[in-house]
């Protein structure tokens, strides 16, 4: 039987609700679950879940306080917490090591909308070559703040840099539907860009210049590419770019599996290859080092909670449409992500929203949709009071903002606006 196709990650999303709608918890249900002991009775009435009657004992694995929750008495110190915090993040990321920053190569270079665009590749010790874009306003004649812009998931790996630019008038239909449901209608790196700073976006692993070829591929045979011939045949028509990417959703799940077996993980590698990204904009002459700031819808927003949290180099960050907590992925969204959020055993140390707030007091912005189906609002909601607490207790309550808007999963223009004037106090000031 043919698989069923989606065109997007919403469409998959709304269509797993519709049937599993007997077994997902719905909304207005109280989704707030005891933690440790669980004490399982004959006679309980246990609130529906993903695992079924497992949710609540699997939820109550780890205590409302995780080992390095700086909201625990315990921690006092902000450096020295977050000195743990970090230590043992990264130990169970396991990150690969990537060696001495890659030489840049200068691909191409022009000017398009008022901003003058380089074309930029690097080769990392394994995989195909990292393509990116820099974009800064032209005529720039001082070091600038500048911004590493992340691209999204999407449930797309076809793409990746390209959905959040705009390069010529000349756009491809799908990248600029995206932009259209997802951004209302803007490339946002383009728009920050315009602002005064120099913007780097760049393929993170398995996206686009960095994503797995099928024709490459051994032992895995699933899908439309088998029978549809190489998957670089007439690679941008929009039906092989569907083909290509049911496929690969399908391969994430593999690819997440080797990764464990290969004594890493898939936000390791992430990461290890953002961190990279962040060294070359870093050594750029027209940046000013000490004034960069990371951005991101969605699997993005993913990649700023990780990069934002563990990297201080991120002097400002704004994480759009993805915060909420390890209770809601256990319980009630784990099938709406990527393999690209979960680290084995993290959750026993630090909530989610508490890997983001490792990077306190440094400025911080989260920014959530209130109808974001990839998330229920209640967590949603704890999630923005946990990082109220932690900035207010490391003595930086209004280095912290969580905002809610109305609408799906997005970072429409009323956002983009709240988000750059963001970038505009804590990095130009």
């Amino acid at each position: 039987m043919k698989p069923t196709t989606f065109s997007s990650r919403r469409e998959f999303i709304k269509a797993s609700t519709s049937m599993a709608a007997s077994w997902v918890l719905l909304p207005d249900i109280d989704i707030a679950f005891s933690k440790p002991p669980f004490n399982q009775s004959p006679n309980m009435t246990i609130p529906k879940s993903l695992i079924g009657i497992y949710g609540e004992w699997a939820a109550s694995l780890v205590p409302n306080l995780p080992a390095l929750s700086f909201r625990q008495n315990k921690w006092n110190d902000t450096k020295k917490w977050q000195k743990e915090a970090l230590a043992k993040t990264n130990e169970l990321l396991s990150k690969p090591n990537l060696g001495k920053t890659p030489a840049v190569t200068l691909e191409k270079k022009y000017t398009y909308d008022g901003l003058e665009i380089e074309e930029l590749s690097w080769q990392l010790p394994y995989g195909h070559a990292t393509k990116a874009y820099l974009l800064k306003p032209q005529g720039v004649q001082k070091p600038l703040p500048a911004i590493l812009a992340l691209h999204d998931h999407g449930g797309n790996k076809y793409f990746g840099k390209r959905k959040i630019v705009k390069l010529s008038d000349d756009q491809h239909p799908l990248l600029k539907d995206h932009q259209e449901h997802y951004y209302g209608g803007k490339a946002w790196a383009n728009e920050i860009a315009k602002r005064g700073y120099v913007v780097l976006v760049h393929d993170t692993f398995a996206f686009e210049s960095r994503r797995v070829l099928y024709e490459e591929v051994g032992g895995f045979f699933w899908g439309p590419l088998k029978t549809e011939g190489k998957s670089d045949a007439e690679p941008e028509k929009p039906e092989n770019i569907q083909a290509y990417n049911t496929w690969a959703s399908e391969h994430e799940h593999v690819m997440s599996k080797s990764l464990f077996c290969g004594g890493t993980t898939w936000p390791g590698v992430v990461l290890a290859e953002d961190q990279v990204a962040l060294d070359i904009l870093s050594n750029r002459p027209e940046v000013d080092k000490n004034r960069i700031g990371c951005a991101g819808l969605s699997g993005g927003g993913l990649r700023t909670v990780y990069l934002g949290g563990l990297d201080p180099r991120i002097k400002c960050a704004v994480c759009v449409g993805f915060m909420s907590t390890w209770d809601d992925f256990t319980l009630h969204k784990s099938y709406t992500h990527t393999w690209m959020l979960y680290v084995p055993l993290l959750p026993n140390y630090l909530d989610f929203p508490e890997i983001l707030s490792i990077r306190a007091p440094l400025p911080t912005m989260v920014q959530n949709n209130n109808d974001d189906d990839l998330f229920t609002l209640p967590e949603m909601k704890k999630a923005d009071v946990i990082l109220q607490d932690i900035f207010k207790k490391a003595g930086a309550a209004d280095h912290y903002q969580g905002k809610f808007y109305e609408g799906e999963h997005k970072f429409d223009q009323a956002m983009q606006k709240d988000a750059f004037d963001w970038f505009d106090k804590w990095l130009k000031s």
